[in-house]
C-alpha cells in the first residue's frame, strides 16, 4: 500500500513567519511556502490550511526515495519530534523544490512580459503605418 506523509514547519524568516509545507506521496516530493506575517497560533495555522488548501501552490514534483514501512518505537518517535522542533532550518530538499518553483515563476513572468512587449511594439507599428497612410491620402 502506498503511504505518504505531510510535514508543516513554521519558522521565522525576517521579517515574517513562514510555513514550509512538505508532502510526499509514493516517490514524489512537493513543497509549498506559506507566508503568515505575525506569529501564527496553532489553531490559526490549522484554520488557514483548512480554508486555503485548494489555493496552495506546490512546487513541481521531485523524485524522492521510497518511504520505509516499519513501525517506530514511540520513545524514538518522541525524540525525533523533539529534535525536529529544535531544528530551525529547512531541509535542503525543500529549499531545492522552492528554488525550482521560483525559477518556473520567473520564466513564466519573463514570457508574459516579452509577449506583452511584442504586442505593444506591433500596436505602435500599426499606429505609425496608419498615420503614414493618412499623410499620403491627401485631401
Amino acid at each position: 500500500m502506498e503511504q505518504g506523509y505531510a510535514e508543516l514547519t513554521v519558522l521565522f524568516e525576517d521579517p515574517f513567519w513562514v510555513g514550509i509545507y512538505e508532502r510526499r506521496e509514493g516517490r514524489t516530493y512537493q513543497v509549498c511556502k506559506i507566508t503568515f506575517g505575525a506569529e501564527p497560533k496553532d489553531y490559526e495555522v490549522w484554520d488557514f490550511l483548512l480554508e486555503h488548501w485548494r489555493q496552495l501552490r506546490f512546487s513541481p514534483s521531485m523524485e524522492a526515495a521510497a518511504l520505509e514501512e516499519r513501525r517506530i518505537n514511540p520513545k524514538r518517535m518522541q525524540r525525533q519530534i523533539h529534535k525536529s522542533l529544535q531544528n530551525t532550518g529547512i531541509g535542503t530538499k525543500a529549499q531545492q523544490a522552492l528554488q525550482l518553483q521560483r525559477e518556473q515563476g520567473k520564466e513564466a513572468r519573463k514570457k508574459a512580459s516579452r509577449e506583452e512587449r511584442e504586442a505593444e511594439a506591433d500596436r505602435q507599428f500599426a499606429l505609425r503605418r496608419e498615420k503614414r497612410r493618412e499623410k499620403h491620402k491627401g485631401h
